[in-house]
């Protein structure tokens, strides 16, 4: 496998820790390796600072942050991160990659249904969330809460960190030849431009009739480590939409949504949510989380929903319902990995329809 293109997947990151290439302060959790990526977990300290920044092709992120720095604040035993304001968090992990080796990172997905935005640092970066092939150095969290007060501390896994060799995306002719081999959506046909589109789904099928939720302001604070520890009434406000009606999207307002299409992943491939088109309409999918090999996949045949995270920009929106809002774009593995998303994981999302983040207490 060592020359194969493509993600590596769960075993392959086990092996670069154990060659030092992914350096820990100490041991990886039994649950942090996913099967296509790795969570990257918080350090002792989060440093409140003036604005964000990057820290360019000269200068490290701890230069940087010994010039924009407010105060530091000690993580070791829990501490709230205020909405609005910006954080950066030397992570646990730092790397030492191989020369063909390259990284990229992105907010987990109960990180992005949270409202909070994340993204990582690289010393000496010239973009977020992207660490170059033979990167040396180590890696920082930068975290603002949206919407919701959270609470972190020392080991919680906001992002994670994703690694691949060559080339390792599928052309759409490779797409549309994988869905005839194995379906990408199912039930129904495959739209394919630039990887596989997702739509909106705006008419429920429950008695409830509702299609989303939106987050609430002034709420209590959300503990990131805690699973199943909060009422969805203290948070969000659920959204229904009238049959043929059109959602309008308030300014500055949090939307949990789900796409209409039910997408599967195949073993031997990753996903990854990206925009469809910044001039469809004045909003924004806030593109949490990767779509591991085997989401979806088996789950009944039936697939499973994409949960979108959506705000709109300064002005009002209608988001009809069938509306295309985003895409999948598909990657080779490198080799298919030992454990496959839900498969002995605790995975929260496989077969998932509409659903919160694992902090809220199922209706």
């Amino acid at each position: 496998m060592q020359d194969t293109a493509g993600i590596l997947p769960r075993q392959a990151l086990a092996a670069l820790n154990q060659q030092g290439a992914i350096a820990a302060e100490r041991p990886f959790d039994a649950d942090q390796i996913q099967p296509a990526s790795l969570d990257l977990r918080l350090g002792t300290v989060a440093h409140r600072i003036r604005a964000s920044f990057l820290p360019g092709p000269e200068v490290s992120v701890a230069d940087k942050l010994a010039e924009v720095t407010l105060h530091t604040i000690d993580l070791s035993q829990g501490a709230v991160l205020e909405t609005g304001c910006v954080y950066v968090v030397p992570l646990q992990e730092r790397l030492a990659l191989p020369s063909a080796v390259a990284a990229s990172t992105n907010p987990k997905s109960s990180t992005g249904r949270l409202d909070v935005f994340t993204r990582v640092i690289a010393d000496r970066a010239g973009a977020f969330d992207r660490v170059p092939a033979g990167y040396s150095g180590p890696l920082y969290a930068e975290i603002s809460p949206r919407t919701f007060p959270v609470l972190v501390r020392t080991g919680s896994r906001l992002s994670q960190i994703r690694f691949r060799r060559g080339s390792t995306t599928l052309s759409d002719a490779e797409l549309t030849e994988l869905h005839r081999n194995e379906p990408l959506v199912a039930p129904g046909n495959a739209a394919i431009d630039s990887g596989l589109q997702l739509s909106i789904d705006l008419e429920s099928e429950l008695e409830s009739a509702i299609v989303g939720y939106r987050g609430k302001r002034h709420t209590g604070v959300i503990d990131v480590d805690r699973k199943d520890g909060y009422d969805i009434a203290d948070f969000w406000d659920p959204v229904t939409v009238r049959p043929g009606r059109g959602l309008i999207l308030d300014p500055n307002e949090f939307y949990i949504l789900v796409s209409r299409e039910a997408v599967q992943v195949p073993p031997g491939y990753a996903a990854e949510m990206v925009p469809f088109d910044p001039l469809v309409g004045e909003f924004r999918v806030h593109y949490a989380g990767f779509f591991d090999p085997g989401f979806g996949h088996g789950a009944a045949g039936s697939g499973a929903r994409a949960v979108l995270e959506v705000r709109s920009h300064e002005v009002p929106f209608i988001l009809d319902h069938g509306q295309v809002v985003g895409r999948l774009v598909y990657e080779r593995m490198a080799e298919l990995p030992d454990t496959l998303y839900g498969t002995g994981l605790g995975s929260n999302y496989q077969a998932q329809r509409l659903k919160l983040s694992k902090h809220f207490r199922a209706v």
